[in-house]
């Protein structure tokens, strides 16, 4: 029979600690058991597999060594073996695999006994309590919580939370915010780690998500789906942008969000330190985003590049430095609220690069074809920017443009081919003084002048262009005459040779 003694205070304790730290109580009762165990193996030996069990009902502890059946001969550990032939002895019909198990009497916790118990105990329940806050909290990420300052470490809060503890950083605060112990201060979870130390959860009030929740918190209709928050842009304790959207076209977004006679954005505001908030309807139309993002400065015009993302604002003289913003805050704002790149120009700026370009393109005309600078200015006000332009545009469609007629279509065709022809034998000639190889042809169909740019900076050769990377022939013959995918697809082509020898090999193996 079990030796055992009755501890019903066991149980008690048990369901406190459960209570007290929110924690199963099946998993205190499980730390306590190890910690018997634990010093049981101190009594009895730590070699020895020795268990303990509490009876859940009765708070009876049961101590007890375990030993296993293994085949004869294959005792590895005589503290927790035992061959399969004395094991029968004592219990017939014991197979291998199963377990001898012996009572042993229940220990009196001395004083060192007692600490360490109390040790173990602490510590697994500490582990449990660690486990129940990052499961509580893993899926919280996104939300704002309340919570009160409970100490400061080098400038960053340690906040409870009631059943967790969360760290607030210093350079996650609003600038020139301070917080004493006792404070009440409201966050935003941006992230929930299992740490070593158990699990770390952070807070922030200068993530873009903690204002979104704010307004989700004070305007309803955000709440309940019916407007949309696109895009947030902060620069905390200053200012920030809004981008919102809605769903039902009876409600103005931008009017919902500020509420009656602003209530509902200054609500947010003195959460935020009085940081200044623009809210901006949003748009598919990358033009009026932007437009609307530089808000309140006007825009006469925009010129979009959509393969780089970037976007040319023009502004009235007089709204260059509204645009900007302060240290280049507004236009900064605007440019992460929208992912584009925004380049501003007054219109003056744009003006004078208008016509110094138009001037340029003139001129290139007038050298190239030998024509007035009438014609010129015609080729280019029509949208011509260069003289390949003019071979392959139709001859009809160059003999509509206003003032011209088929003679004159005719006569700057054959002088755009005359030109192209004598350009590229000059700079054909230009690559072969330098040295490039005609094979560099074979892997991609180079133009003479791109040829020129590969001579004038040493890749004459298939093994010169194998050996470059693609940024590097992309910064050679620039953006506008090769991408990022035919740039690696022209070098894995000139590399192909190197491996045709093992090709070779490998079959004739």
């Amino acid at each position: 029979m079990d030796i055992a003694i009755a501890r019903p205070e066991l149980l008690q304790v048990a369901d406190a600690v459960a209570r007290e730290k929110s924690i199963d109580r099946e998993e205190v009762l499980e730390a306590m058991e190890q910690a018997i165990q634990k010093a049981g193996r101190a009594k009895y030996g730590h070699d020895k597999d020795i268990r303990a069990h509490i009876d859940r009902k009765t708070g009876e502890v049961r101590l007890s060594r375990w030993t296993e059946v293994v085949e004869d001969g294959a005792v590895e550990n005589e503290a927790t073996q035992m061959p399969l032939s004395v094991a029968q002895k004592i219990k017939p019909g014991i197979k291998v695999g199963e377990f001898i198990v012996d009572p042993l009497p229940p220990i009196d916790f001395g004083r060192i006994a007692a600490q360490t118990a109390k040790q173990v105990i602490v510590q697994r329940v500490r582990e449990y309590e660690r486990k129940r806050q990052y499961n509580e909290y893993k899926d919280r990420v996104g939300e704002i919580v309340n919570g009160i300052v409970k100490r400061t470490e080098y400038g960053n809060l340690m906040v409870d939370l009631g059943r967790a503890e969360a760290l607030l950083r210093r350079d996650e605060l609003i600038p020139r915010e301070t917080y004493r112990n006792g404070d009440r201060v409201r966050a935003y979870i941006y992230d929930v780690r299992e740490e070593t130390r158990g699990p770390q959860i952070f807070l922030s009030r200068t993530h873009p998500n903690f204002l979104a929740r704010l307004f989700a918190q004070e305007v309803p209709e955000i709440y309940d789906g019916i407007i949309e928050i696109k895009a947030v842009a902060r620069d905390p304790g200053s200012r920030a942008k809004m981008a919102v959207v809605s769903h039902d076209s009876s409600i103005d977004p931008v009017g919902a969000c500020v509420g009656m006679r602003g209530s509902r954005v200054q609500a947010v505001v003195q959460e935020l330190q009085g940081e200044k908030i623009d809210i901006i309807p949003w748009s598919p139309d990358p033009a009026t985003f932007v437009v609307n993002a530089l808000a309140p400065a006007e825009v006469s015009k925009v010129v979009l590049d959509e393969e780089n993302r970037r976007i040319e604002v023009v502004v009235p003289d007089d709204q260059l430095s509204l645009a900007i913003g302060r240290r280049g805050q507004n236009v900064r704002l605007a440019s992460q609220l929208t992912r584009w790149d925004i380049d501003i120009l007054t219109e003056a700026e744009e003006s004078e690069r208008r016509q110094e370009e138009f001037r340029r393109r003139s001129a290139l005309f007038v050298e190239a074809l030998d024509v007035d600078d009438v014609i010129a200015g015609l080729l280019v006000t029509e949208g011509f920017t260069s003289v390949e332009d003019l071979v392959l545009v139709p001859l009809e469609e160059l003999a509509a443009i206003e003032g011209f007629d088929e003679d004159i279509a005719a006569e700057l065709k054959r002088r755009a081919e005359e030109f192209i022809a004598r350009r590229d034998a000059e700079l054909s000639e230009k690559a072969r003084e330098l040295g490039v190889s005609q094979e560099l042809t074979t892997v991609h169909p180079f133009t003479p002048a791109m040829l020129v740019a590969l001579g004038e900076k040493g890749v004459k050769t298939l093994d010169d262009l194998a050996d470059l990377a693609s940024d590097e022939l992309i910064e050679i013959l620039g953006e506008e005459a090769m991408d990022q995918e035919t740039a690696n697809a022209v070098i894995m082509a000139a590399r192909a040779h190197w491996f045709e020898g093992e090709d070779q090999a490998k079959a004739e193996g």
